[in-house]
């Protein structure tokens, strides 16, 4: 009879996530002799090597893969025991983890926070902000409960939740302000500053502007909205942003605010989560108050 515990196993995820010994045990929080000497007893266990040893970095075994992926699978399992415990006991309450993509986070999340924590107090919010596909990936491991992102995702395993649509808007330099607004055509002879690949407003942004084929040298790439916006200020060219960035975002920059023509570029944004997941009916809830917050008229504020 193999004897692995549920202990040695969240290890060994930690260990294949982190490939170092001490990263992951900071992780766990636990020692970095106390974590090896787990991973050594499992290997003992099973009569043969998870992972490679180097010095700088772990590698796993093909042998070690394969009990990775039955490992996940063994751990999302007894989450979503977990999760069903709570879900029987009905409302919210208890650990809550939501992704969201960072051209959302930052002019959703103070509100919905605030908003969340006075209608559940006994939820212990945790939060993951980057980019779409890691979010699905790591909803899709139990890693997450749910994300807030652009859809469709078309994932077949995720039921998905519109919440609200927003159209893009058009960022360029203050002494602009009194000139025509651009057509997409007109847009793709100017340099046009996006977000760095991985972004999905980034191919959002290229789609309105039929720029797919665009030799990459032409357009100038930012890791924030936010530096995106300030290099408008500075003048070295324009950029889409949603309109749920404006207020935060533009107040600090010589920028001006133009919107396009209907159809204007727009996005829809809603929640996801696993069709397997418990908590379905609870995470209902909290899509009404996303749509309740991101919907409401209190403006974002911009930072001091």
């Amino acid at each position: 009879m193999i004897n692995l515990t549920l202990k040695q196993l969240r290890y060994f995820d930690a260990l294949a996530r982190q490939g170092h010994f001490g990263r992951a045990a900071e992780v766990c929080a636990i020692s970095q002799p106390a974590l090896s000497m787990q991973i050594k007893e499992m290997e003992a266990t099973l009569g043969t090597d998870l992972v490679e040893r180097g010095a700088r970095q772990v590698r796993l075994t093909a042998f070690g893969e394969e009990v990775l992926a039955r490992a996940r699978e063994i751990l999302r399992a007894v989450d979503e025991l977990q999760d069903l415990a709570r879900a029987t006991r009905g409302g919210l309450s208890g650990r809550l983890r939501i992704g969201v993509i960072p051209t959302v986070g930052p002019y959703l999340l103070p509100r919905l926070i605030a908003d969340l924590t006075r209608r559940f107090p006994e939820l212990d919010l945790q939060l993951r902000e980057t980019v779409t596909h890691r979010l699905i990936r790591e909803l899709a491991e139990g890693r997450l409960d749910t994300a807030i992102v652009a859809l469709p995702v078309s994932e077949p395993a995720l039921a998905e939740v519109a919440l609200f649509s927003e159209e893009f808007v058009l960022v360029r330099p203050a002494e602009d302000a009194g000139k025509p607004v651009p057509n997409p055509e007109a847009l793709r002879e100017m340099r046009l500053l996006l977000l760095e690949e991985g972004h999905c407003f980034r191919d959002q942004a290229l789609s309105f502007c039929n720029l797919e084929t665009r030799r990459p040298r032409e357009l100038l790439d930012g890791s924030s909205l936010s530096t995106l916006v300030q290099m408008v200020g500075a003048g070295i060219g324009v950029t889409l942003i949603p309109e749920m960035a404006v207020a935060v975002e533009t107040g600090s920059a010589p920028v001006s605010i133009a919107h396009f023509d209907k159809p204007a570029p727009s996005r829809t944004i809603g929640m996801v989560w696993r069709r397997s997941s418990p908590l379905a009916r609870q995470l209902q809830q909290v899509a009404e108050v996303v749509r309740a917050v991101a919907t409401s008229k209190t403006p974002a504020q911009a930072p001091h």
